[in-house]
């Protein structure tokens, strides 16, 4: 059975995400490691990302550009790492940052529009 093209993508960015955004700021919790393990251990976890993002990007290649597909990628980014650095890191969401959040999503939404006339 055939994955979908419009469906894939986005599930297999969410899972790509969770792990960059663990990668990235996971290590900013407890007890500070030596930099040299960090940037290893986050390598490690990167790894992974890479087996979801790039069949994220080839299955949905097939329906969306690949200006859709970044723009995709950066608001399941934001999506992610907003509820990471609440419920993980234990940070407060502002009001700035949603309203920065907002703007994006302005942004991602001129990206799906289409052309202008």
């Amino acid at each position: 059975m055939p994955l979908n093209p419009y469906a894939a993508p986005i599930l297999l960015l969410v899972v790509s995400n969770a792990f960059m955004t663990f990668a990235w700021y996971g290590h900013l919790k407890g007890d500070p490691k030596p930099l040299w393990f960090a940037v290893l251990t986050s390598w490690g976890i990167a790894f992974f990302e890479y087996w979801f993002a790039v069949p994220a990007n080839r299955i949905g290649h097939q329906v969306y550009s690949a200006a859709e597909l970044k723009t995709m990628q950066e608001v399941i980014t934001l999506a992610i790492f907003a509820g990471f650095s609440v419920l993980y890191l234990g940070e407060k969401l502002t009001v700035n940052h949603l309203i920065g959040f907002g703007f994006i999503a302005v942004g991602a939404f001129f990206i799906f529009k289409g052309p202008l006339h």
